[in-house]
This record gives C-alpha cells, structure tokens and sequence, in this order.
C-alpha cells in the first residue's frame, strides 16, 4: 500500500509537470495571449490521471505471483482502458471507428517499444548480476 501511495504521488505530479510543460509551449509558442480556462482544466485533469496510471499500473510486474505474459496483459488493458476512457470523454481520440483504429495501432505499435526497451533493460540487469554472483 505504501508503494502504492508514492508511486500515486509521482504519478499526479509527473501528470502536472507534464501539465504545466504542454501549457507554456502552447502560450510562448503559439502566442496565445489568453486561454479557454474549461479547456484547460479539462486537459489538466486528464493529464493528470493519465501520470497516475501509468505510474501506478507497473505495480502488475512486481506481483510475482504472475507470469511475465499475464502481468504485459492484465497491464495492456488496464492502461489501454483507462488512457482511451480519458481520450475520448476530453476529446483527445476522435470518437469514431477510424479515430480509435489508428489510436489504438499507434498505442500498441509505442506500447510494444516501450516494453521490448523495459524488458531488454531488465535482462541485462539480471545478466549482469548474474555475472557479479559467479565471480563472488
């Protein structure tokens, strides 16, 4: 639960840096002098939301109760689900069949890169541990 709490918090300020970076591109690089606030609130909310999930849902590949395809599936549809539900209600992801097909062949097409570069990561982690523990 502890885990849980701090990676929420990261999450929600990640969520609002990420906020906060967005908005003075579009003020400095756009020259919007003014801003439509609900708009505003609207994106901030979600991209909150957005870095509280995806900090948190991790968590599924420190349960070592589950084997590595499960936690990248239960993982998979609980961010897909949640980032989608976030896209489509502030306006992100068209709400048509073609704006969510290519949404989605995108998300997967980042989803599988992000992942592979994780789990690549990881193996050579463990390799080199495993290389230290021979020596001892």
């Amino acid at each position: 639960m502890k885990t849980f709490a701090i990676r929420s918090i990261l999450g929600i300020f990640f969520g609002s840096f990420l906020t906060l970076v967005v908005l003075f591109f579009v003020i400095y690089a756009g020259n919007n002098e003014t801003l439509n606030s609900s708009i505003l609130v609207k994106n901030a909310v979600g991209t909150v939301f957005c870095g509280w999930f995806f900090t948190v849902t991790p968590l599924f590949f420190e349960n070592e109760k589950l084997t590595l395809p499960v936690q990248t599936i239960f993982h998979f549809i609980c961010v897909s689900v949640l980032y989608f539900i976030v896209a489509f209600v502030i306006g992100w992801v068209p709400f048509t069949a073609i704006g969510f097909l290519s949404i989605l062949s995108l998300f997967i097409v980042i989803y599988a890169i992000i992942w592979t570069a994780f789990y690549l990561y990881f193996k050579k982690q463990a390799t080199a541990l495993n290389e230290e523990l021979k020596e001892l």
